[in-house]
């Protein structure tokens, strides 16, 4: 009985988490772009065009402050410390299942674990689910290149283990990750 209300609390909790940070996304649409002397403005959910001549420069628009920043459209994850200095930036391979454009919180690490589709992975680092599935950054223990096709939806966005060592350091409980296009 306490696993079946333990469940239905966490699918409570994710349902809740996942309608406030659809409202949030809705609410950033619709903010002017202008921001007041002062104030940082917030990830911008919205199609950014990269410069030409650096494509891992970090993206403008894509918050402030210490953060990750992904991009869905570059397959890119920028590590910003304080002053919006880029750390470390680096390409992954996305899952199968994409994050909505948004800002996300750090919910869950692993250090170790079995991937959705039977993969051994580490430094597992979570932000989000969808419908179930864990979505977050991880690096492959064998690096392998990636299937072909599966027909198992992932949540998991493959970096090398390289990069997958700096994610673990830098993206801790509570960090922000901003999910832009």
């Amino acid at each position: 009985m306490a696993t079946s209300n333990a469940a239905f609390v966490s699918a409570l909790t994710t349902a809740a988490l996942a309608t406030v940070g659809f409202l949030a996304y809705q609410a950033a649409a619709t903010v002017p772009t202008r921001t007041p002397a002062g104030s940082a403005p917030a990830a911008v959910a919205s199609k950014v065009a990269r410069g030409q001549g650096d494509p891992a420069a970090l993206p403008p628009g894509s918050g402030a402050g210490e953060r990750v920043v992904y991009s869905l459209d570059d397959n890119r994850v920028w590590l910003v410390g304080s002053g919006d200095k880029v750390i470390r930036t680096f390409e992954v391979i996305p899952g199968t299942i994409d994050p909505a454009p948004g800002v996300y919180t750090v919910t869950s690490r692993s250090n170790s674990v079995t991937g959705t589709d039977g993969t051994p992975i580490e430094h597992v680092v979570r932000f989000t689910s969808i419908d179930g599935v864990a979505i977050g950054f991880s690096a492959a223990v064998r690096e392998t290149p990636p299937a072909a096709t599966t027909t198992v939806p992932t949540g998991g966005i493959r970096e090398s283990r390289r990069d997958g060592d700096a994610m673990w350091d830098f993206a801790t409980i509570g960090a922000r990750v901003a999910v832009i296009h």
